[in-house]
């Protein structure tokens, strides 16, 4: 079945006030992402996500033009079925044939940053596409779920200290046993941090577990200190106290944490993640794989986690279709933890498809349907579509 056409479009959704939050990244008044769109002959279609930024907002026309100009002439033609083959050709550029011949990777200058997560998009939509050539999910196409349920965590927590417990609070009344809250430079000190993060454990109590995220805003000695002294609240992880970047720094704090490091969602391969455990830098890893190379690089990412002994808690923060991927990710490797289940404003999530939110204890059940089980409503897409 061959691939007859490649688009994609840059979906800008404002956000009302009253959805708007406000953390280092600044006030999010929009969300952005890539819808990518693969035809096959036989009219079938499969949709992937490219992210132009880790947060909400961003711009994301050097995406589209990657995708359109770059990727699409690499896709168009080939068989919708050679997902691997394709990654190769995307990700190895005009080296692919020599890439195949020696079997190892020959990358193209590319290979992290826009560019990674345009190939993320292409990779997400060709999967999708041959699962539902096949009239199966993605999920049974890997071999099937791993475990029946997997927890999910809500992330959000960006209220200040008087109303934080309130925030968390409504997600465990939601039925959560997990929530995520944010520090670090939006607190403008470790003290006012651990002081927000002692009124999330007081009022949340002892049974939620409580994650916290500091973006990557902290140096290495207030990281340290935030670790030390948060180690009372009995913390399930602390996602990039320093920025991933900072192997040396990040594997410092770790060093000395007796809470669990998790990181890499503005990671761009297996490779970066491979560096991670070699600093022993990490704990958890977190790929978003609509920046992470997609479903392809995120196999390859998740065989990491499970070979190390390490945890796997996919970055969620995107479209309905990143969302599931990652949800088909974590149910389909041993190492899955957790799913990231935004609770900020996320039209892209919540509107542009149906997506099952329903909880069990705390837990979500596999993705149902064909493919990642998103069907995209093309009026949202319409309504949404920026700068066509």
């Amino acid at each position: 079945m061959k691939v007859v056409d490649l688009n994609c479009h840059w979906l800008r959704c404002p956000l009302e006030a009253s959805r708007q939050h406000v953390s280092d990244f600044g006030r999010i008044q929009w969300f952005d992402g890539v819808l990518v769109e693969i035809m096959a002959e036989d009219g079938s279609v499969g949709y992937g996500e490219a992210k132009p930024a880790v947060g909400s907002a961003g711009d994301a026309s050097g995406i589209v033009s990657i995708i359109r100009n770059e990727l699409r002439p690499l896709i168009v033609g080939s068989s919708a079925f050679d997902i691997g083959r394709n990654w190769g050709r995307m990700h190895n550029g005009v080296r692919a044939p020599l890439a195949e011949r020696f079997g190892r990777a020959m990358p193209i200058l590319g290979r992290r940053g826009v560019h990674a997560s345009a190939i993320a998009g292409v990779d997400l939509a060709l999967w999708d596409l041959a699962a539902k050539a096949r009239g199966m999910s993605v999920l049974a196409m890997l071999g099937g779920a791993c475990r029946d349920r997997i927890p999910a965590y809500a992330s959000g927590g960006w209220a200040p200290v008087d109303r934080i417990g309130e925030e968390l609070g409504h997600y465990a009344s939601a039925g959560f046993c997990a929530v995520k809250m944010r520090v670090g430079a939006m607190d403008g000190s470790v003290e006012k941090s651990l002081a927000r993060v002692a009124a999330a454990r007081r009022s949340l109590g002892p049974d939620c577990a409580l994650m916290v995220d500091a973006h990557g805003t902290m140096n290495v000695a207030e990281a340290r200190r935030f670790v030390a002294r948060a180690a009372e609240f009995s913390l399930a992880f602390v996602e990039e106290p320093v920025l991933s970047d900072d192997r040396a720094g990040l594997s410092m704090v770790r060093a000395h944490s007796p809470v669990a490091i998790a990181a890499g969602e503005s990671e761009a391969s297996s490779a970066d993640f491979a560096e991670l455990i070699r600093a022993e830098a990490i704990d958890v890893l977190q790929p978003d794989l609509a920046i992470a190379g997609g479903l392809s690089e995120g196999l390859r990412i998740a065989a990491l986690a499970f070979a190390h002994r390490l945890a796997l808690a996919p970055h969620c923060w995107g479209s309905a279709i990143s969302f599931q991927a990652a949800r088909t990710l974590a149910f389909a490797s041993p190492a899955g933890t957790y799913v990231e289940v935004p609770m900020g404003g996320a039209p892209l999530l919540r509107e542009m498809a149906k997506v099952d939110f329903r909880l069990e204890g705390g837990a979500l059940a596999p993705p149902t349907g064909l493919g990642f089980g998103v069907e995209i409503d093309p009026e949202f897409v319409r309504r949404y579509t920026h700068g066509d």
